[in-house]
């Protein structure tokens, strides 16, 4: 379990991300698309094309973490986190911010 502080926020990228980024790609990720500093605390949640797996970026404050877990027998729809979109995101709607209580890992 992440211990997150209070009014920490929870960033999930609603596209598909390449698993193969770590740290440096998915930070990279954060600052251009997001216009956000990867430092700052908040969760970035990616997943990858067959949504079965998802990484997690965050910065504890010692250091970035990232936590990659893989699903068995279930897939992580963002569109069930954010609420369904008929039209394709602009570059900047590509993450959602999603309350605490609605995301599911």
């Amino acid at each position: 379990m992440i211990p997150m502080p209070a009014g920490t926020r929870i960033w999930v990228a609603c596209g598909a991300t390449d698993m193969r980024r770590g740290f440096d790609g998915l930070a990279m990720m954060v600052q251009d698309v997001l216009k956000k500093s990867p430092y700052c605390g908040h969760l970035f949640v990616f997943r990858g094309k067959r949504a079965d797996r998802l990484k997690i970026l965050w910065w504890d404050g010692t250091g970035l973490c990232l936590y990659a877990k893989r699903l068995h027998n279930c897939r992580c729809c963002a569109r069930e986190l954010i609420g369904a979109r008929r039209s394709a995101p602009t570059r900047r709607e590509k993450y959602q911010h999603v309350p605490a209580d609605r995301m599911i890992v």
